[in-house]
C-alpha cells in the first residue's frame, strides 16, 4: 500500500489572511509531503507494508510512529479547518455543555491547552468509549488513538503551523484558528462514533 499526500480541503488562499498561502505551501507541500514520503520509505518490505494509516499508527514505534502518527495529525488538521461558517452540531453542543459546562467553557480550556503545551505536539478534542468528551494534549506527534479514545477534532502547535504568520505569537495563531474550525466535520466525526457504539 503506497500512501499519498491528501489533497487540501480548500484553496492555498482560502484560509487567508488568518493562515497565508506561503504557511500551507510549507505546511502541507513540504512538512506533511516529507512524513508521507518517510512512512512509504520506512514501510517498504515490512510488516506494515500492507496495513492502513490508523494501525500503522497504533502498532508502531520510534520512526515510521513518528512519521504515521504525523501524516495521521495533520490529515485530521487540514480536513478541520473551513472558511465557511460553520456551528456545532445540536449534538456536539450537549456534550459541551454536559462534560465542560459550556460551549464557551470548553473554548477557553482548549485554548489554554493549547497555548501552554511546552514544545510541539497537538491538542485534541477526543471521546472515550463511554462517550464522554475528553480533552488531550500531546508532544510530537502524540494522538488519541494511542488511548483508545476516538478523535474529533485537533489542532497543530508544532511551530511550522504558525510562525511564518505569528513568529513566536502562538496564542494569536490559536484565536484565529478557531475561527477557522470546520464544525461540520468535528460534528460528522461525533455522529460516526454514535452511529458506530448505537447512541453512548
Amino acid at each position: 500500500m503506497t500512501h499519498t499526500l491528501m489533497n487540501l480541503p480548500f484553496d492555498e488562499t482560502a484560509l487567508e489572511p488568518y493562515i497565508s498561502k506561503e504557511t500551507l505551501q510549507y505546511h502541507h507541500g513540504k512538512h506533511h509531503a516529507a512524513y508521507i514520503n518517510n512512512l512509504n520509505r520506512l514501510i517498504e518490505g515490512t510488516m506494515y507494508a500492507d496495513m492502513n494509516l490508523e494501525a500503522i499508527v497504533i502498532s508502531a514505534s520510534g520512526g515510521l510512529f513518528n512519521n504515521a502518527a504525523q501524516v495521521y495529525n495533520h490529515d485530521f488538521y487540514f480536513k478541520g479547518m473551513s472558511r465557511k461558517i460553520t456551528a456545532p452540531s445540536k449534538d456536539l453542543l450537549a456534550l459541551f455543555n454536559r462534560d465542560f459546562g459550556s460551549f464557551e467553557a470548553f473554548k477557553e480550556i482548549f485554548l489554554e491547552t493549547a497555548a501552554g503545551l511546552f514544545g510541539s505536539g497537538w491538542v485534541w478534542l477526543s471521546i472515550d468509549g463511554s462517550g464522554a468528551l475528553v480533552l488531550e494534549s500531546f508532544s510530537n506527534a502524540g494522538n488519541p488513538l494511542l488511548s483508545g479514545h476516538t478523535p474529533l477534532m485537533t489542532c497543530d502547535v508544532w511551530e511550522h503551523a504558525y510562525y511564518i504568520d505569528y513568529r513566536n505569537a502562538r496564542a494569536d495563531y490559536l484565536e484565529k484558528w478557531w475561527g477557522l474550525i470546520n464544525w461540520d466535520f468535528v460534528s460528522q466525526n461525533l455522529e460516526a462514533f454514535t452511529d458506530k457504539h448505537h447512541g453512548l
